[in-house]
């Protein structure tokens, strides 16, 4: 089924977030399958602010929607910061037309004037709380107002709100794409929502539809948790005698216990990848296949390929279950695709923030043969990398002397003092030929002494492995060993035979 076909003219769908946080993963899979959806149907992809709710409004949330949007390489068509047909795109820009709309709505008597004061509101809700009654929400009482005293109260001053009369006693029913036919009884929706508040700001509902009608949406395409709004939102769309859009609730994030993603599973906000060390293509990638089958065998997608390949076919229906480990292995796959140069200005950051050429002093630069020592490594670590917040950590060795490991950390299985003592002695004698050889050299050459010495090979690279990186688990040995030089490496192994007394 090509859902496009259903709604006239081209595909429009936005994504419409509230800067009141920080980007986290399920808002952007939502961007991104509302960007894909447009991209593969050769529509448009609109940015929209519903920035409403004043109370949580912050500028640094704006900031961190288009630094992060910026990040992942996801361009709008229509947005505030590009402009567009529709604009403004920042609801508090748009006030009057909710007041227009509303007032409209009034007119055509599918909205009313509620006089309650919060007071009031507070007293009903302690009222059925203390009888134990199953009501909620508001009581209707200024429902039947007539339209003459309702005008006459508001042209004397008195504050109000503005609320949708929900039609009583019926059902509504709406398509969405992906859940199919869904009917909704009217008197399980919220008792007739207030649309405009007292100060003339809008509430979400009222604005999200006016502006969705306004710019021409033709696909909305959103988490399910919105799903118990849609049956209000379609009750709107009618009192104003407009279609609505197509509807495609999309399957929820979970964490691996089965519950909603949250800060409990790992890090949410994408903010906190970046500082973790993800790479921008490894999240989207990952994210793009959260509750979506693609193609078998296939794992990696460029963004290019996943907007051809987009559709909302792939999406499933079970929720989708996020999986810090595979995203890891994501992250991984995509380092091992940079070239080494590329790969160190990533990495950069990380290891001028640890300090890494300035002795422990965060923010110190390198000079030029510490950038090019730093760049000459990214081969050593690798193959073995999942975040770049690692890459300092790996090769802090390679730019200051790693503290001396405690002498059982020399030892090989089995092997005490003085056996490892002659190991290492052995494998000193070698270590001016193997920084001057290549990887294949190198192994050859202590292969061949260890069988010539009757010594295993893992005994006799232990201890030099220790010695030269000041730990068991490190590096490759012998490109260590040619980016330190002899000098600096016979230097370290004379370092630990005095240690090892």
């Amino acid at each position: 089924m090509n859902i496009a076909t259903n709604f006239p003219g081209p595909v429009r769908d936005r994504y419409a977030p509230s800067p009141t946080g920080l980007q986290h993963i399920g808002g952007i899979r939502t961007a991104l399958f509302n960007y894909l959806f447009a991209r593969s149907k050769g529509g448009k992809f609109i940015l929209r602010l519903e920035d409403t709710d004043r109370t949580r409004f912050d500028t640094e949330f704006v900031k961190n929607l288009y630094d992060t949007f910026d990040w992942l390489g996801i361009r709008w068509d229509e947005g505030p910061n590009t402009g567009g047909p529709a604009g403004p795109y920042i609801q508090s820009e748009r006030t009057s037309l909710y007041t227009q709309y509303a007032e409209e709505l009034l007119e055509k008597g599918q909205a009313y004037r509620c006089f309650c004061s919060a007071a009031r509101l507070e007293e009903v809700r302690k009222e059925r709380e203390a009888a134990h009654s199953g009501e909620s929400g508001y009581d209707r009482r200024c429902r039947d107002i007539s339209p003459e005293e309702s005008a006459q109260r508001a042209k004397g001053g008195e504050a109000f709100t503005i609320r949708l009369k929900i039609p009583l006693g019926e059902n509504t029913r709406f398509h969405d794409y992906l859940l199919g036919d869904i009917e909704w009884k009217n008197d399980d929706i919220n008792p007739d929502p207030v649309l405009l508040k007292s100060d003339g700001f809008p509430t979400y509902h009222l604005a999200n539809v006016v502006d969705d009608h306004l710019m021409e949406i033709s696909h909305i395409l959103r988490a399910q948790e919105w799903l118990a709004s849609t049956p209000l939102h379609v009750i709107l769309y009618r009192a104003f005698g407009w279609d609505h859009p197509e509807f495609c609730h999309l399957p929820m994030v979970m964490g691996p216990d089965g519950k909603k993603l949250s800060k409990r599973h790992g890090a949410t906000s994408i903010d906190e990848f970046r500082r973790q060390g993800y790479l921008p293509e490894a999240l989207l990638n990952y994210v793009a296949l959260l509750g979506c089958s693609w193609e078998e065998g296939k794992d990696l997608y460029t963004l290019g390929e996943l907007e051809e390949r987009f559709s909302l076919d792939k999406l499933n229906k079970a929720p989708g279950v996020f999986d810090y480990k595979k995203l890891e292995w994501y992250n991984g796959q995509y380092i091992r695709q940079k070239s080494d140069a590329e790969l160190a200005a990533l990495a950069l950051p990380w290891a001028v923030g640890e300090g890494l050429f300035g002795a422990g002093a965060p923010g110190t630069e390198p000079d030029a043969e510490q950038r090019e020592l730093f760049t000459a490594a990214m081969p050593l670590i690798k193959e073995r990398l999942v975040l770049l917040s690692e890459v300092p950590q790996k090769l802090a060795y390679l730019f200051a002397e790693p503290p001396m490991p405690e002498a059982a950390e020399f030892f090989p299985k089995k092997a005490d003092l003085s056996q490892t003592t002659a190991l290492l002695k052995m494998g000193r004698a070698l270590v001016e030929a193997l920084a001057a050889m290549n990887d294949e050299e190198a192994e050859n050459l202590i292969k061949a002494h260890a069988e010539k010495e009757g010594v295993k090979l893992g005994d006799l690279l232990m201890p030099l492995r220790v010695a030269i990186t000041g730990a068991r688990i490190s590096p490759p040995l012998f490109g260590s060993l040619r980016l330190l030089g002899a000098r600096r490496s016979l230097e370290r192994v004379d370092r630990a035979l005095a240690a090892l007394g």
